[in-house]
């Protein structure tokens, strides 16, 4: 062997050890992350790390020439500068909440429950009747804003007459934040009883309720509350997510092919391109950091979080063949979504018993909405139809997905028809399907 060739490859070793040694500084710097939950913003975890490091490799070198007692720290500084980007913020660490929308007041309750929530009312408009009773928005999320997409579709329910409201929940777009440890789906629910509450003082009587996704599951769970039932005139409960624990362990079947793998990639700034924020929600969605975690703060994980963030978690909401024409939602300025406080209240319903033998009791009327796209699992939404008695009507909603009022053809218009009909009494514009005893059937034909 030449000694050229000698030269390259004792380098090449010498630069493969740096660099083993570089991860492997990496990785314990994120054990011990996940160790101390974050603490300090990951700079224990960095201290502790980067002192171990210089020492051992201080001790290494102590028999060396001083110009190669340097070369064991080599690592130690890459990986000290690698992992010291993990600790320093990039966006503002207090909440920045969405500016105003143009077109609707945002006004602020604070409620008997010690939340304050934002906001926004879109009285009855058009040439129709007007209908008495307000109509209570609850959005999906959970703990995210109202999108622009949702607030079209409130405006058009109030052009039938209806007078909506709608709310943010606690930690979402413009409400304010609660301290981490007292996000649940408990307190959701307390939340929409004093907002009905709320309204019922303000002489409007009992209220409508329409609940979309994981504001669907606080809505099922609030029928089956009778001191919230009781300021409830009737329930929509729209492509539910899991009411309770043991049906949050069911691995049932979701409905027909949705856009998830096969819609173009969302554009736009994502957090995770961002070192700091890839890691925490990363470890946060693995389930290695906690809700409350130290390393990144709830407001500044809000305000980093964009939609691109979301993935083809958007996607998922639409049905296959709309794939290419996936409507904007929102805009980067009205985007609002925390996911610690959102994964939170999700692990409150996963923690919590049946709720099947209080919503048993449940005497409010209430009509089920289930999409043919649909990403949620079917025994979700038949769960609810099996448990609550209540239940006069259930929609599928051909054509569309989880996300069932979006822009696209006709769909805003037959979803306002489904809603408006079953809270006035109507006649349903679609057969009510399935029922209880064409449960087996469903779950068999529309998968």
């Amino acid at each position: 062997m030449s000694p050229s060739v000698h030269r390259v490859l004792r380098f090449t070793g010498l630069l493969l050890a740096l660099i083993a040694a570089a991860a492997g500084l990496v990785a314990a710097f994120l054990a011990l992350v996940i160790a101390t939950d974050g603490a300090g913003s990951g700079f224990l975890a960095w201290s502790v790390t980067v002192t171990v490091a210089v020492l051992a490799a201080l001790w290494r070198g102590r028999r060396r020439p001083w110009r190669k007692r340097l070369v064991p720290l080599l690592p130690v500084l890459v990986a000290a500068a690698l992992t010291l980007s993990v600790c320093i913020p990039t966006v503002p660490t207090a909440r920045r909440h969405p500016p105003a929308l143009p077109f609707v007041t945002t006004e602020h309750w604070s409620l008997a429950t010690g939340s304050r929530v934002a906001v926004y009312h879109y009285p009855p408009t058009g040439d129709g009747p007007r209908h008495r009773a307000p109509l209570v928005y609850l959005n999906g999320g959970p703990v995210r804003g109202i999108s622009l997409l949702d607030h079209r579709f409130l405006q058009r329910l109030a052009g039938q007459g209806h007078d909506v409201y709608a709310y943010e929940q606690a930690g979402g777009g413009r409400s304010d934040l609660l301290p981490m440890d007292q996000y649940s789906i408990t307190r959701s629910v307390r939340d929409l009883g004093a907002f009905v509450g709320e309204l019922g003082a303000r002489g409007k009587g009992r209220a409508d309720v329409l609940g979309f996704s994981s504001g669907g599951v606080v809505l099922t769970r609030a029928l089956a509350e009778p001191a919230v039932a009781a300021r409830l005139r009737r329930a929509v409960i729209a492509e539910p997510g899991p009411m309770d624990g043991p049906t949050a362990r069911i691995a049932g079947q979701r409905g027909r092919p949705s856009a998830r793998d096969i819609a173009p990639a969302m554009t736009g700034p994502r957090s995770t391109r961002v070192p700091r924020y890839a890691i925490a929600f990363g470890l946060l969605r693995l389930g290695l950091l906690s809700p409350g975690n130290g390393l990144v703060g709830q407001a500044e994980g809000d305000n980093a979080f964009t939609a691109a963030d979301l993935g083809s978690d958007t996607a998922s909401a639409y049905c296959a063949r709309d794939a290419h024409r996936i409507p904007v939602e929102d805009t980067a300025r009205n985007f609002s979504f925390s996911a610690a406080a959102s994964l939170r209240v999700q692990e409150t319903v996963e923690d919590s018993p049946s709720l099947a033998p209080r919503l048993k009791r449940s005497r409010t009327p209430a009509m089920l909405m289930i999409a043919e796209c649909s990403s949620q699992v079917r025994q979700w939404e038949t769960t609810v139809l099996a448990a609550d008695p209540a239940v006069r009507r259930t929609q599928y909603m051909p054509g569309v997905g989880h996300h069932m009022w979006n822009g696209l053809d006709d769909n805003d218009r037959r979803a306002a028809a489904v809603i408006t009909a079953f809270l006035q009494d109507r006649p349903a514009p679609l057969p009510d399907y399935p029922t209880r005893a064409d449960v087996p059937a469903f779950l068999r034909d529309h998968k």
